[in-house]
């Protein structure tokens, strides 16, 4: 079994362990969303983070690498982006 898929727009996305849907939640809500899901993976694990803040994108760029988790992946659907973070 693969631990990548492709969504309908043809990107390569890691499988998810967790899921958490911050839309509608704007800075630093969605990133602290992010960190208190990531504390309850294991390490290697996928978290996909939905977002509607304009900000996100950034947000997460820098979270990530403040963090040391990758950012395996950001897909805009529409209003909405997911990010995908593999836990450290």
């Amino acid at each position: 079994m693969s631990d990548l898929t492709t969504n309908s727009s043809g990107e390569t996305i890691p499988a998810v362990d967790l899921e958490v849907d911050a839309s509608g939640l704007k800075c630093p809500l969605p990133i602290l969303r992010a960190k208190k899901a990531l504390a309850q993976l294991q390490s290697g694990q996928v978290l996909k983070v939905v977002t509607t803040d304009t900000h996100a994108i950034q947000d997460f760029q820098a979270f990530a690498k403040q963090t040391g988790n990758a950012l395996e992946a950001q897909v805009e659907e529409g209003l909405a982006v997911s990010h995908y973070l593999r836990r450290r």
